[in-house]
């Protein structure tokens, strides 16, 4: 149940586990390091310091190097890591099977999706490729996907072509979502099937219109597909809102989740559309390999098979309900307070930085791109972990050729002062 004795603020409080708001938490000892932070009904300052340091005590992330690229990989807070470890050890203790599908309706909740729509995968990438693999394309079928692409959604794409002939064509992004949409719009031909876009890009963090981009879609008989890797945890996410046919997405970066966890949303209107490419045990509704029949179940089960691990899906759990406790607007607001101080102290170096995320209304949240006029973007990358002790990503996809920076709620204000002081004494 809830205590307050243990907080920084009187509006927050911690759990050791419970029921809360209608979740049953994962519940931990009361000694325990692993604390959720209740402070979903309190609208928390972005720059409430105490606050949002409080909440950096719940990671056991360490301080040096400093850690500002949770885009590649979002660290742990322990209520994940405890809730991992405690049901391995429940699953190794009791010999146990199954489980993993326990975490569905928390998924379903946090992206307002039904359960029923929800396969369970082990990152984003796999589930592209379930899209990719299952849509019913044929040779000369036309795939709109655009020229900041993660791997994860090109390749599946491109070895699709190689394989049955689709071509895939890449859109050029625009600084404003209007002119992303026109030039989408101005790409389709009576050939393209498949708009398969970025919800947010792993290039610049630039926030595409995926609402818009689903109803231009639609109107003109297309299926859609948003990589989602940035999007849960980031920002709030409503699947159902976006209005895509297909949403993949993954644990590890903003959700902060086990690594090895994701989901693909299949909308369920479109579900019969996609045909299961890897299939094995629980994707039936009965088989019998004696008389050769198979049916598939009538959920995005079909698409998840075989054994998986409870323990990264308790954690997964945990991890959705530690950042819905939190809040997603109170997360979002941080990481976009953050990104704004960074902007601001990058933008006193004139020209010599080019800033590349668009300063456009809702096109972007906690990851900025830029480029240093006097340095190479591999060099630079270099010498902020090298000389100054700070990771951060360097961006080669497409010939972006710049450098990222992400941040999270285990970031500081003068963590960021310290990295826009080291770009600066490099310029």
């Amino acid at each position: 149940m809830p205590e307050t004795g243990m907080s920084r603020r009187g509006f927050v409080r911690t759990v050791a586990g419970g029921a809360l708001g209608g979740v049953m938490l994962y519940a931990f000892p009361g000694s325990a390091r692993a604390k959720y932070i209740i402070a979903r009904e309190t609208a928390v300052a972005p720059r409430d310091e105490e606050f949002w340091d409080f909440v950096r005590e719940q990671f056991p992330l360490q301080r040096d190097p400093l850690y500002m690229n949770n885009g590649t990989m979002g660290p742990s807070p322990y209520v994940v890591i405890d809730a991992v470890r405690a049901e391995m050890e429940s699953v190794d203790r009791e010999g146990k099977y199954g489980g993993w599908d326990d975490v569905r309706p928390r998924i379903a909740r946090f992206v307002n999706a039904a359960p029923e729509e929800i396969s369970l995968t082990h990152n984003v990438t796999e589930g592209i490729n379930i899209v990719a693999c299952g849509l019913p394309l044929k040779k000369g079928d036309e795939v709109l996907v655009t020229n900041h692409e993660h791997a994860g959604n090109a390749i599946p794409w491109l070895a699709r072509a190689r394989r049955d002939g689709i071509v895939v064509k890449a859109v050029p992004l625009a600084s404003t979502a209007s002119e992303i949409l026109n030039r989408i719009n101005d790409a389709i031909t009576s050939r393209t099937r498949v708009i398969a876009v970025p919800h947010v890009t792993c290039t610049t963090g630039q926030v595409l219109p995926g609402r818009e981009i689903s109803a231009l879609a639609h109107d003109r008989g297309l299926w859609v597909m948003l990589d989602g890797a940035h999007t849960p945890g980031m920002i709030p996410c409503d699947v159902r809102a976006l209005g895509c046919d297909f949403f993949a997405t993954c644990g590890h970066k903003w959700m902060m989740g086990p690594k090895g966890t994701g989901f693909l949303i299949v909308r369920k209107e479109v579900l019969e559309v996609l045909e299961p490419f890897w299939v094995g045990g629980g994707v039936d509704a009965g088989w019998d390999v004696t008389k050769g029949t198979l049916a598939y179940r009538s959920d995005a089960h079909r698409f998840d098979f075989a054994s998986q691990s409870a323990a990264l899906y308790a954690g997964l759990g945990a991890a959705i309900d530690f950042l819905y406790h939190l809040g997603m607007k109170n997360v979002a607001g941080r990481g976009q307070a953050l990104s704004g101080i960074l902007r601001s102290e990058l933008g006193k170096l004139g020209d010599r930085i080019s800033i590349l995320t668009p300063e456009e209304a809702g096109a972007s949240a906690s990851i900025l791109g830029f480029r240093l006029a006097s340095t190479p973007f591999d060099k630079l990358q270099s010498y902020l972990r090298e000389k100054h002790r700070i990771i951060t990503r360097m961006v080669p996809e497409n010939g972006v050729n710049c450098n990222r920076v992400s941040t999270h709620i285990y970031n500081s204000e003068a963590e960021v002062h310290r990295l826009a002081d080291a770009i600066a004494a490099i310029a």
